[in-house]
């Protein structure tokens, strides 16, 4: 065997472990929540199931410029069941969102006032609702917060609270997903 050769096919082979490693945003959300693809698992998927799913945020980051990774799991549930052979049109997914997390659906403007920069998580929340996610915010944290309907960036609901979205989310066959 060639030794010159030999660092060579190392080299190539722990590139493509690299990469083959690497983590992939999309097929349903494409700038957020990437996932790595889990090849032959043994506790298979079944694809034919529905997937009736409520994530409750509650903590927004420290920083007013970071986006909010407990929202961006929402984009990596579309992206890693889809890219598994769930059609988007089987996932039945709601965000609720309260607490420190709300000011996390304010419009870039409202943002903008409040804190000098656009909203980090805006694109990230319209391209969920755009994917057919119900975003909902608790009422309570609203109004204690000060953040009126207007200021949310457009398709964002609200609730009396988290607390009844959850209830009624729940009883209609939502499982929940607290973050």
């Amino acid at each position: 065997m060639n030794f010159y050769r030999f660092p060579l096919i190392l080299l190539f082979l722990l590139n493509f472990l690299v990469y083959s490693q690497e983590k992939k945003t999309g097929p349903v959300i494409q700038n957020y929540g990437a996932v790595f693809q889990v090849d032959n698992p043994d506790f298979a998927t079944d694809t034919d199931l529905e997937f009736k799913v409520v994530f409750d945020v509650k903590d927004g980051p420290k920083l007013d410029t970071e986006l909010n990774l407990n929202i961006e799991t929402v984009a990596r549930f579309l992206n890693m069941h889809v890219k598994s052979g769930i059609p988007l049109s089987k996932l039945k997914v709601a965000l609720i969102v309260h607490g420190t997390a709300a000011r996390n659906l304010l419009s870039d403007a409202a943002y903008q006032v409040r804190y000098k920069v656009d909203n980090p998580n805006r694109e990230l929340v319209e391209e969920l609702l755009k994917a057919g996610v119900e975003v909902i915010m608790c009422g309570q944290s609203s109004n204690a917060r000060n953040l009126p309907k207007e200021d949310l960036i457009p398709g964002v609901k609200i609730a009396l609270s988290a607390m009844t979205a959850n209830i009624q989310l729940q009883n209609q066959g939502y499982r929940p997903i607290k973050l």
